[in-house]
């Protein structure tokens, strides 16, 4: 049974698009339950391959082969992998909590939009084939694309689509070019072949040019400035549901490829080309931290912080040592957590007032009180407070970077200053002072409701949990880096 337990995680949800379908739209009530029990399950049995998961192992576990002509899919995980199905399995759930009456137009398609996308995403986590992966991984635009396009909050959501899509397919090109050559170099696209033959059999030159091919897709993805424009003016553009699932998941996409291939496959370019990344990603962060204090609207403070905290993930990963690669992982998860709960956060603020300019904003504390403390978690684990997860996976980054490269990881260091700032200021400015009552005579001034409490409950307990029992989450992995890391 266990076996099969993957199978069906990767699967379900897919099943659950289809069956969906045959509901007439005129039964929303029935679409949306039938949407979040479908998911719920979902996520309950993918608890089980945590459960069942062996930490002394670096091999993929729960392995399953199926042929559908003309591919073979196989399918896996391992340390790595492993949180970060649970993590989708988890948002999903949330997302159409969040829009269970905020949808008033194509709400069939939108509910069965994100449960095809959640196959599609865990695909890309579970699957061992360099090509299948790259289609799966071009996939999940598809849905992303059309979440904002059509469900999209402003005017401009169109463009925003449009950018969000052309950038990160462009990208994708070159990584396509680098998949093709491997598989006429060495004959074959699966990974488990290509992971034991590639480090040792593919000359330097070449593993530079396919570094380079690949790089260039996952850049887009963190993504790395100055390839970052798309990310802002997708977020302001889209639904809070789609938000979360952008920021909690897409974002992890790059950095994920950039771990499981790029560092795997190749290893003496990554060697070669840590410099390049260290370089860009300091300035990322720095740029990103700075721009954050000068935006104005809600929504682009929070994704520009996401592209700094993105940014520290990839020194970590370049970083070559258990404690960079462990914390990197770690930060992702955190982030899929804290970023997504800031973003509902700024949802539930936008339901009320309609607004996302901060200017408009200012003593929310004296009307929504419940509202204050969530949001005072969520931004404490943002700017990095010691008992919170973003504090483990940072911790972990600077440990790694300082033996690998002291002057990065002082200037990453900067950024958690910067960090703190911009945290703090939006707190501030959002929850503390009088109430602006020129501006909030439309204002309308209601705390968090029941069904808002119960899907930000689960982000306090998984924030504080990761960051008081970090142990639970870094077992796991640590075989599995290791490996990688030939230690």
């Amino acid at each position: 049974m266990n076996s099969k337990l993957l199978l069906f995680v990767w699967l379900f949800p897919i099943v659950g698009a289809i069956f969906l379908s045959f509901i007439p739209e005129s039964k929303i009530r029935w679409i949306r339950l039938g949407a979040f029990w479908f998911s719920c399950i979902t996520w309950l049995v993918s608890l089980f391959l945590w459960v069942g998961f062996q930490n002394s192992t670096a091999d993929f576990q729960f392995l399953q082969k199926i042929d559908i002509f003309p591919f073979t899919f196989f399918v896996g995980v391992d340390g790595i992998s492993l949180f970060f199905i649970l993590l989708t399995t988890f948002l999903i759930p949330v997302c159409l909590l969040v829009s269970w009456s905020n949808i008033h137009h194509y709400r069939k398609a939108y509910f069965i939009a994100f449960l095809a996308r959640e196959s599609l995403l865990i695909s890309v986590f579970c699957l061992l084939d360099l090509l299948l992966f790259y289609i799966f991984f071009e996939s999940v635009l598809i849905p992303m694309f059309l979440i904002i396009g059509v469900w999209g909050s402003r005017e401009r959501k169109i463009r925003a689509a449009y950018q969000f899509f052309i950038y990160t397919l462009f990208g994708s090109v070159f990584m396509l070019l680098g998949i093709l050559f491997l598989h006429f170099e060495i004959g074959t696209t699966d990974f488990l072949v290509l992971q034991a033959w590639a480090p040792t059999e593919i000359s330097e030159k070449v593993q530079l040019i396919c570094w380079l091919a690949f790089f260039a897709s996952f850049a887009v993805k963190v993504p790395m400035v100055p390839v970052h424009i798309w990310l802002p003016e997708a977020h302001v553009e889209a639904p809070t549901a789609g938000s979360v699932l952008l920021a909690g998941i897409l974002l992890k996409l790059g950095t994920y490829g950039l771990l499981r291939f790029s560092i795997t496959l190749f290893p003496m370019a990554s060697i070669y080309f840590t410099p390049l990344v260290y370089t860009m990603s300091v300035i990322a962060i720095l740029y990103t931290s700075l721009t954050t204090l000068r935006q104005i609207d809600l929504k682009k403070i929070i994704a520009y912080s996401s592209v700094a905290h993105m940014n520290f993930v990839t020194i970590g990963l370049f970083s070559q040592n258990v404690q960079g690669i462990e914390g990197s992982i770690f930060l992702m998860l955190s982030h899929g957590l804290v970023s997504s709960a800031l973003f509902l956060c700024v949802g539930v603020l936008y339901e009320r007032h309609k607004t996302r300019l901060l200017k408009y904003y200012g003593g929310s504390v004296h009307t929504m009180p419940l509202f204050a403390i969530f949001f005072l978690i969520f931004t404490l684990a943002g700017l990095s407070f010691p008992g919170t997860s973003s504090f483990v996976g940072e911790f972990l980054i600077l440990v790694g970077a300082f033996q690998n490269n002291i002057s990065t990881a002082i200037l990453a260091s900067i950024g958690m200053v910067l960090g703190a700032a911009y945290s703090i200021w939006l707190y501030n400015r959002v929850v503390f002072g009088h109430l602006k009552s020129h501006y909030s005579k439309t204002f309308q001034w209601s705390d968090l409701n029941r069904r808002e409490v119960a899907i930000m409950t689960p982000f306090v307990i998984g924030i504080l949990f990761m960051g008081i029992y970090p142990d639970i989450f870094l077992n796991p992995m640590h075989a599995s880096v290791s490996h990688l890391l030939n230690i």
